[in-house]
């Protein structure tokens, strides 16, 4: 299971907390857990990098670049 599936719960519980609040007259909770549901979506995308970098022999996944069009 990757994390996009092992993670994407806690995006949904979010939205349905920020729901709640809504409906429910907490405009400043809603508009802190948009905050919150940003920060957690750039820390799951930050992890998915690192992850990314591991599976390439160590290499980092930012900044490598082998070739392409008109190489040989």
């Amino acid at each position: 299971m990757s994390l996009g599936m092992r993670s994407d719960w806690i995006l949904d519980v979010l939205t349905d907390l920020k729901t709640f609040a809504r409906a429910n007259g907490m405009p400043a909770l809603a508009e802190q857990l948009d905050d919150t549901a940003i920060v957690a979506m750039a820390e799951i995308a930050a992890i998915r990098n690192a992850q990314d970098g591991q599976r390439n022999d160590g290499d980092a996944a930012v900044g490598t670049y082998y070739g392409g069009i008109g190489t040989s």
